[in-house]
């Protein structure tokens, strides 16, 4: 089930964060994130603040997370997107998180799904995000979910962390 985080979330989806980095540390990283930079806590608050947090849980365990936004970060803005709308039209999914333990069993899938029927609900015709190139396992998922590259280009990420090849994709929502 997917919902709405509330309050009593936060530690769980700080958890995730920090068990990302601990599995990065294990297994190698594949995302520029850098711990006590971002993502943090923080950013998971000022998003459930926005209410733009929401959760995956299978029988009251925490499974993942994802920030659904309709605001585009400014970085968007010099972005050559295939798909012009008005930006009233646009969504946004930033920080999608699984639990490592989670991995590879569709929980991704099912909050990126989740993310383009809210979408689609909300009346919007297109929707975004970004990404880091050696990603591999979340360019290959938003491939298979639709999600085509825009551009390629630098991006200050999380406002914090510089990074010069960074993946900018975006889907049509056909409702």
């Amino acid at each position: 089930m997917i919902r709405v985080a509330a309050f009593s979330d936060l530690n769980r989806v700080e958890d995730s964060y920090k068990k990302h980095f601990t599995y990065e540390r294990k297994n190698g990283a594949f995302t520029v994130f850098k711990e006590v930079v971002y993502p943090t806590r923080q950013d998971a608050e000022t998003a459930l603040q926005n209410d733009e947090l929401y959760i995956c849980e299978i029988e009251n365990e925490y499974m993942g997370s994802i920030i659904f936004s309709r605001k585009q970060p400014i970085d968007y803005e010099s972005i050559n997107w295939k798909y012009q709308t008005d930006n009233s039209k646009i969504a946004i999914i930033h920080l999608l998180m699984v639990r490592p333990s989670m991995k590879g069993k569709g929980i991704a899938t099912e909050l990126i799904r989740f993310a383009i029927d809210l979408a689609k609900e909300q009346g919007c015709e297109v929707i975004r995000l970004d990404t880091d190139e050696q990603n591999i396992p979340a360019v290959s998922l938003y491939k298979k979910m639709g999600f085509e590259i825009a551009e390629i280009t630098s991006m200050n990420v999380g406002g914090a962390i510089e990074h010069k090849s960074h993946l900018f994709m975006e889907r049509k929502i056909i409702s």
